[in-house]
């Protein structure tokens, strides 16, 4: 697991765990980027499931709920089958892109 900070922004990139070994380790470190928001990039992977996008919901929305953004990067992922409460985009782009909608969206009050 590689950590990179961008400003108010923590991009943890997915190396060699497992989804299950990678979420389990975000969730000790969560202290260290809990105030940034976050974007998970697993285009590493060479496909994933939507089981293992899930593994990822509780972390998300405990984030979400705290005012933060948590976006998935993965670019082989079948968007359709992707449940709303989860974010998921295929590139790094757009992952910042949504975070800067979102931070307007809670400026604004939505």
């Amino acid at each position: 697991m590689l950590i990179d900070k961008d400003e108010n922004i923590t991009i943890i990139t997915q190396e060699k765990a497992t989804i299950v070994e990678l979420v389990k380790k975000m969730e000790v470190i969560y202290d260290r980027y809990k105030n940034d928001n976050i974007i998970v990039n697993l285009n590493s992977l060479k496909s994933i499931s939507l089981e293992q996008i899930i593994e990822f919901l509780r972390l998300s929305n405990k984030h979400r709920k705290a005012k933060h953004s948590f976006v998935i990067v993965n670019d082989k992922v079948n968007f359709d089958e992707m449940p709303n409460e989860i974010v998921v985009v295929p590139t790094t782009k757009e992952a910042y892109d949504v975070i800067e909608m979102e931070e307007m969206e809670r400026d604004l009050g939505f």
